[in-house]
C-alpha cells in the first residue's frame, strides 16, 4: 500500500510496431484489418507518436517534414506517384524516404504496393504494412489504436468505482476506508473497476480512463477478510475493466474545529495528467455511512453536469428574496424624507 495517492507518469512511451499488429489482428471486433506484407526484420522498431504522417512531398524530395517514431501512411496519391516514376528515380524515392528512422509503412484501400517498395521496405528493415481501409480511415483507427499505447499514463492508489454510470475515483491515505467504502457501493448495486491502484491514461488530450492492471483485476483487500474476488462473489454485473474518470472524491480524516464545505459551492478540482476533474472533500468519522455519502455525491455530480445545481438555485432564491425585501424599504425611507 502507498500513502501517496499520485505516483509519476511514465516517460516515453512506446510500443513495437509487432505489438499493434499482434493486437490489431486479434481483435475481436474486426474493425481494423491490417496485414504485413514485408519488412518483417523491422517489427521490433517502436512508435513513439500516436499520430500518423502523411507527407506525400517526402516522395519527391521534400523529406524534411520526416519525423520519426510516426507511422508513414501510403495513400493513392503517393501510390500512384511512385508508379509514375522511372525505376531509378523510384529506388532514389525510396532509398531516400527509408533512410529516416520511420516506425513502419501502411498503405491504405488495399493497394498492392509498386515495384521495388516491398524490396526497399526489406532491405531497409522496415515493416510495411496494408489495411483495406481508406486513407482518413486508416489514420483514425491508427490514432485510437496507439493512443492506448502512448496516451500519458499515472497510477494513483485508490479505488475506482462506476456508480450510476458515472466513474468516481476515492483516494485518501491508507487505512481511512477506501476499499471498505468500494465494497459497500458494490453490495448497493455499483460497480468496480479497481481497487488500490488504479491505472490512469489521458485520451484525446481532455478525459482520463482509469483501469485497473491486469495482475489484480476484480480483486479487493479488506483488512480482516484479506483478498477477495469481487466477480467470484457478486457476479459478473459486479465488475467492468475500464472507465472515465469524472468524479474525484477525496477521504480525509474528521479534524475537529476544521471549517469544511458546509452548502456545496466550493468548485474544487483534481488535475490529473493535465485534466481537471471535479473533487469534493469527504470528511470521515465514526457513524458517517461513507458509501451512502459518496453515490449521493455521484447522483448530485450527475445533476450539476445537467445544469441543476441545487446549492446555486437555493442561494439564488435566497438573493432574489433579499432584493425583493430591500425594494419595499428602500420606498418606505423615501416617503419618510417626504413627510
Amino acid at each position: 500500500m502507498r500513502d501517496r495517492a499520485m505516483i509519476p507518469p511514465k516517460e516515453s512511451a512506446s510500443v513495437t510496431v509487432a505489438t499493434l499488429l499482434k493486437d490489431v489482428q486479434s481483435a475481436t471486433d474486426g474493425a481494423f484489418d491490417l496485414e504485413l506484407i514485408a519488412g518483417a526484420a523491422g517489427l521490433a522498431r517502436r512508435i513513439t507518436n500516436s499520430h500518423p504522417q502523411k507527407t506525400g512531398l517526402a516522395l519527391a524530395g521534400f523529406d524534411g517534414y520526416l519525423r520519426e517514431g510516426r507511422a508513414l501512411i501510403l495513400g493513392e496519391s503517393e501510390i500512384r506517384y511512385l508508379e509514375s516514376l522511372s525505376d531509378d528515380d523510384r529506388r532514389g524515392a525510396l532509398d531516400r524516404v527509408l533512410s529516416h528512422e520511420l516506425p513502419c509503412l501502411v498503405i491504405t484501400q488495399g493497394f498492392a504496393p509498386p515495384a521495388h517498395l516491398r524490396e526497399a521496405a526489406e532491405r531497409a528493415g522496415v515493416p510495411l504494412l496494408r489495411t483495406k481501409a481508406t486513407t482518413p480511415e486508416a489514420m483514425a483507427r491508427l490514432l485510437n489504436a496507439l493512443e492506448g499505447y502512448l496516451a500519458a499514463r499515472t497510477m494513483v492508489h485508490g479505488v475506482l468505482m462506476d456508480i450510476l454510470g458515472l466513474g468516481v475515483l476515492v483516494i485518501g491515505e491508507s487505512g481511512i476506508g477506501k476499499s471498505e467504502c468500494a465494497l459497500d457501493l458494490v453490495v448497493r448495486g455499483h460497480r468496480l473497476v479497481a481497487d488500490d491502484t488504479v491505472e490512469l491514461r489521458c485520451r484525446a488530450a481532455s478525459f482520463v480512463l482509469g483501469s485497473c492492471p491486469e495482475a489484480t483485476r476484480h480483486h479487493m483487500e479488506i483488512r480482516g477478510l484479506g483478498l477477495i474476488n469481487v466477480q467470484d462473489l457478486f457476479g459478473v454485473a459486479s465488475t467492468r475493466t475500464s472507465k472515465r474518470v469524472e468524479l474525484v472524491v477525496q477521504l480525509e480524516r474528521w479534524e475537529a474545529g476544521r471549517e469544511y464545505d458546509r452548502l456545496g459551492l466550493d468548485d474544487e478540482r483534481f488535475d490529473v495528467l493535465g485534466v481537471r476533474i471535479p473533487m469534493i472533500r469527504m470528511p470521515v468519522a465514526p457513524g458517517r455511512n461513507v458509501a451512502i455519502l459518496v453515490e449521493v455525491a455521484a447522483r448530485n455530480q450527475l445533476l450539476r453536469a445537467r445544469g441543476h445545481h441545487a446549492a446555486q438555485r437555493l442561494v439564488e432564491r435566497l438573493d432574489r428574496r433579499l432584493e425583493e425585501r430591500a425594494v419595499p424599504d428602500a420606498v418606505d425611507a423615501d416617503h419618510g424624507e417626504d413627510f
